[in-house]
């Protein structure tokens, strides 16, 4: 459980509207618990259909093939929230979801969720967003693996993991620096082929390691090697 004090939903994008009073209203209806480095917060068998707001470290969601393959869908860091998809209709978990680092997450019953969404429209159109978002990029990686090789998926999942520096539009950096079977399991390929792919980009000064982030010195050409291969 959490120290006294540490209870506190006020960093969750997905509440930032709220007023105090609302906030420790929320608050006091979850159920809060912290867990170790790569234990697991919910699995795919489970009966629950909680969501979880993630109020300190990192979480990893994936999924498995029947070979036993890992498929990273997403990493969500503190602030984020998972298991709505449960919330709303019902139905089992679509993926698991394992903590990264050491965290302190606060569950919210699936009732108690779908009253917050009716009572608070807000809330409810930010849930919304979201899940567009979620389909959109689903939509995009499905079109990636129907498209690109493993060599422009990868490309394509740099991009998708780099942040636009203010003071250069073609710069994009990635942090933390990913792993590369991190980056494998997403796109679907090799770590050998992801390692053999960001050396190639290093050599061609499109990629630069630094102490600890990834640099893309040069965005529109990396685009461009994507886009090519895409036919757009």
């Amino acid at each position: 459980m959490a120290e006294p004090g540490a209870q506190s939903l006020a960093g969750v994008d997905l509440l930032e509207d709220l007023g105090e009073d609302d906030l420790a209203r929320i608050e006091k209806m979850c159920a809060w618990k912290r867990y170790g480095r790569n234990e697991e917060i919910i699995d795919r068998s489970s009966d629950s259909r909680d969501v979880f707001f993630i109020v300190e470290g990192r979480v990893r969601v994936v999924n498995y093939s029947l070979t036993g393959r890992e498929v990273t869908l997403d990493d969500l860091e503190s602030g984020s929230y998972f298991g709505e998809l449960a919330a709303i209709d019902g139905q089992p978990r679509s993926a698991m979801v394992v903590a990264l680092t050491d965290t302190l997450a606060a569950s919210l019953a699936p009732a108690r969720f779908m009253e917050m969404l009716r009572e608070y429209p807000d809330v409810a159109q930010r849930v919304l967003m979201r899940l567009t978002r979620i389909i959109r990029v689903s939509t995009d990686r499905i079109m990636d693996l129907s498209t690109l090789g493993a060599n422009n998926r990868v490309h394509a999942e740099l991009l998708r993991l780099g942040e636009l520096e203010d003071d250069d539009d073609n710069v994009s950096v990635i942090t933390p620096i990913p792993v590369h079977s991190d980056i494998a399991s997403r796109v679907s390929t090799t770590r050998e082929t992801v390692a053999r792919v960001m050396n190639s980009l290093s050599r061609q000064g499109i990629l630069e390691r630094e102490k600890d982030r990834l640099v893309i010195r040069d965005i529109d050409r990396l685009m461009a090697m994507v886009e090519e291969v895409r036919g757009e």
